[in-house]
């Protein structure tokens, strides 16, 4: 999220209007956009969401049309600069490039319709290599690395809930896009699958993350006191995390 311009217009009090959604061209590429008032907005505000898939933008509640014209045409070089990260990102295919535990691996498609996926290295370069009909490339992949995610946040978030002598009920995978994982008070934690994608110091400290919210379901200064306890490279997670993780969300693997 960038925090931008503020408007010194006096703005009218009424009630905000309904989210509309735009589309944007950038370089070429069909963005959406949603614009939605915010009566408590001073200023307005830009996010690229996960993935690199929409924009939007919240705007002070009456604020002119031309202004929100204006302020867009104004940041669209910013725009294609950030969006041009996302290039290419989304797509599997034979000879592309996966991360896997942040290394990078050449997708190659074996060519026999049956056999499992794995990560092998040949050659000295690491590979993945996928069996299967060729449209069933992106789900093969997914599925492998689900088994792969469950493998090390099972292990790693077992070991840290017995630091603390805590107990995990339960933990779940998803595809979420709003956070990184969760945890409830009952115990039950679940993790976005795609942050095996990630180097083993992020996965370990998405598990402590979650774990130390066993002790305590809150951001404060003794949660982050834990969680650097749990996992000494937190801050340097949290960082890569901010800068990379929304790359992660750009594969699709529909």
């Amino acid at each position: 999220m960038v925090p931008l311009l503020r408007s010194s217009l006096r703005l009218r009090q009424k009630q905000p209007a309904p989210p509309s959604t735009l589309v944007m061209t950038i370089d070429g590429r069909s963005v959406p956009l949603t614009i939605k008032e915010n009566s408590r907005a001073t200023r307005l505000t830009l996010r690229i969401e996960p993935g690199g898939r929409a924009l939007r933008l919240t705007v002070p509640t009456g604020l002119p049309q031309r202004e929100v014209t204006d302020f867009l045409d104004r940041h669209r070089s910013w725009l294609t600069a950030k969006m041009a990260r996302f290039s290419g990102e989304s797509l599997l295919e034979g000879g592309g490039m996966l991360f896997l535990r942040g290394v990078a691996h050449r997708i190659a498609r074996t060519g026999r319709l049956r056999g499992i996926t794995e990560a092998v290295v040949e050659d000295g370069e690491p590979v993945l290599k996928v069996s299967g009909a060729p449209e069933h490339l992106s789900r093969r992949i997914a599925d492998f690395l689900k088994k792969e995610a469950r493998l090390d946040l099972e292990r790693l978030a077992t070991a840290h809930a017995k630091n603390l002598g805590r107990r995990i009920t339960s933990l779940t995978l998803r595809d979420t896009r709003s956070r990184w994982g969760s945890c409830a008070v009952d115990g039950a934690l679940s993790f976005s699958w795609r942050i095996v994608m990630a180097p083993p110091y992020v996965i370990d400290y998405l598990a402590a993350h979650e774990v130390a919210h066993l002790e305590q379901m809150n951001h404060g200064p003794d949660f982050w006191s834990l969680c650097e306890r749990l996992c000494p490279m937190t801050r340097e997670a949290r960082h890569w995390l901010k800068r990379n993780g929304t790359l992660l969300h750009a594969i699709d693997f529909s």
